[in-house]
């Protein structure tokens, strides 16, 4: 007996074993017997491969000649690749942010070993778990990870025609949500105060909190701007893809009014950029170093606000947008945020600039006036 289809396991080595249909038996004969393997993952591929062979050739109306099975046997190589390589191939077929996939990679090969694809089991997941819950992860990054490598997974099997089940697939995480907090959240007071000391800071780093306060941006999207991709003359600023940084998803791509802070902090950084880069210090050759970014401006807002972080301001924004009642498809479309408001939120081209530019101006917060600092230009 064997655990694949259509075969037997006799003194070591797997046979194709197969009565043929009445209507084929003139061509084949009443079974085929044939050789495939010691080899039991391409043992299992060669009768699959064989298997959609003669059935697509008796499911055929007109008498074609029969197939010949031992050059079907011959022919066929199993394609055997490495978890990293096939990774690779799906990376580059993807248009998303890399760094969480590597990561997750990274450290489940340390653990697991870079092995063929139809080599991992569940166990190798449980491993991975196990370690990264030492590690002190929370369980909502455990199953991004988890997710991420999932994704590998069915790319490869779908790829390689493994008829596999996915070790990642439906793999339950120990108290699971438990450990969830509510990020906190910038009042307006705090906002004000911050924008006015970063703007008088003379530091590029603290000029993230108001072009990220003022515009929803995902910090990656801010420090990976070139200056082509900002324009002064209009207000805009274009979230687009390039060669140091991806975006996080397709909806990510968007152009955004620089109003409030959000100009006033633009017009400064660009007086330290590069011919370039806004924050030439964190880019690098192929790569955005936001995390440098991230742990810098942080630093800063942690003391000062609480233990408050450069998201804690995204997350700000859009309870801003909210209070002023603002439809959920345009806060999507403001944050770069994918849209879960069904189907017809993807048709046509989305809110105008205007449209955009309207309710952005209904939550900034009021620049300073009256003792010649700052004044807001009138909509």
């Amino acid at each position: 007996m064997s655990h694949i289809p259509y075969t037997i396991f006799r003194s070591g080595t797997y046979y194709y074993n197969r009565r043929v249909p009445i209507h084929a038996v003139n061509s084949y004969g009443h079974f085929i017997r044939q050789v495939l393997s010691k080899d039991p993952l391409k043992a299992e591929a060669l009768s699959k491969r064989l298997s959609n062979v003669l059935e697509g050739a008796w499911s055929a109306t007109t008498n074609a000649p029969p197939v010949n099975v031992f050059t079907i046997i011959k022919g066929f190589h199993p394609r055997r690749v490495a978890l990293s390589e096939i990774a690779v191939e799906y990376l580059a077929l993807k248009q998303i942010d890399q760094t969480p996939p590597r990561v997750a990679l990274s450290t489940f090969l340390s653990l697991a070993g870079d092995r063929d694809v139809s080599e991992y089991t569940r166990q190798d997941v449980k491993l991975f778990v196990h370690h990264l819950e030492m590690k002190g992860n929370k369980t909502a990054t455990i199953r991004r990870r988890i997710n991420s490598l999932s994704a590998i997974m069915n790319y490869a099997y779908s790829e390689l025609d493994l008829d596999k089940r996915n070790p990642f697939t439906r793999f339950f995480i120990r108290n699971e949500g438990d450990d969830v907090f509510k990020r906190g959240i910038f009042t307006n007071d705090q906002l004000k105060w911050g924008y006015d000391k970063a703007l008088a800071s003379g530091s590029s780093v603290k000029l993230l909190m108001p072009l990220l306060g003022e515009t929803g941006c995902r910090l990656a999207e801010i420090v990976g701007l070139r200056l082509e991709d900002i324009n002064l003359d209009n207000d805009l600023i274009y979230i687009r893809p390039n060669s140091a940084r991806r975006l996080k998803n397709k909806t990510s791509e968007r152009v955004l009014p620089l109003v409030g802070y959000a100009k006033l902090a633009m017009e400064q950084a660009q007086i330290k950029a590069d011919d370039q880069w806004l924050f030439p210090q964190y880019i690098k050759p192929g790569h955005c170093y936001a995390t440098h970014a991230s742990n810098a401006v942080n630093k800063w807002l942690k003391r000062d606000f609480g233990g408050l972080t450069a998201h804690s301001l995204r997350h700000t924004f859009r309870d801003r947008l909210r209070a002023v009642e603002c439809p959920m498809d345009m806060i999507d479309q403001i944050g770069g945020w994918r849209s879960v408001g069904g189907v017809g939120t993807n048709y046509g081209h989305g809110y105008s600039r205007l449209q955009v530019e309207r309710w952005l101006r209904l939550v900034l917060i009021p620049l300073a006036s009256g003792d010649g600092t700052y004044t807001l230009d009138p909509f």
